[in-house]
């Protein structure tokens, strides 16, 4: 995660602001708002600001996956091209689909928001999608995972990482 975050703000460097960058980061699966935080806390970005920033960057593509991913992967699973690539990315999440399965709602909260490899925003949206789990359930449930997340990362990025750093 670190060697993408590094290369994602070497990247952006000099071409956006620290925000934008923070933000970027945020969207991006894999790194989500765990990578967000810890580049904004790199970056010297105050964890308020910092935040906001991950939080709603973070936020912004579960609608679109919780309400589009399903018929999109239909769609792609009709060619040979991109049918294993769907096919694996869809049994990498099923794969983790107990705790989600046997607690609904607080099972994805708790997918979502204890940051360990594998969790996040996109792999719970995916997987409550692939679930069949209704919007009106999914949707804020990722949303508190992701305000949960966002206190322990905070706390790493700015508590731990940031008496190291700074």
């Amino acid at each position: 995660m670190e060697t993408l975050m590094s290369a994602v703000i070497g990247a952006l460097s000099g071409k956006a602001s620290r925000e934008v960058i923070v933000f970027i980061i945020s969207m991006i699966p894999i790194l989500e708002l765990r990578g967000g935080l810890l580049a904004a806390s790199v970056l010297n970005i105050d964890i308020v600001r910092a935040l906001w920033i991950c939080i709603v960057g973070n936020l912004i593509p579960v609608p679109f996956i919780l309400l589009l991913i399903t018929p999109v992967f239909n769609w792609l699973k009709q060619t040979k091209t991109f049918r294993p690539m769907v096919e694996k990315m869809e049994n990498r999440a099923l794969s983790k689909r107990e705790q989600v399965e046997k607690y609904e709602f607080w099972g994805l909260v708790l997918f979502v928001g204890i940051p360990l490899p594998g969790t996040g925003a996109w792999t719970g949206s995916l997987l409550a999608a692939l679930l069949g789990m209704k919007f009106k359930k999914a949707f804020p449930a990722v949303v508190l995972g992701i305000l949960l997340a966002s206190f322990i990362m905070s706390v790493v990025s700015y508590g731990l990482l940031g008496a190291i750093l700074h």
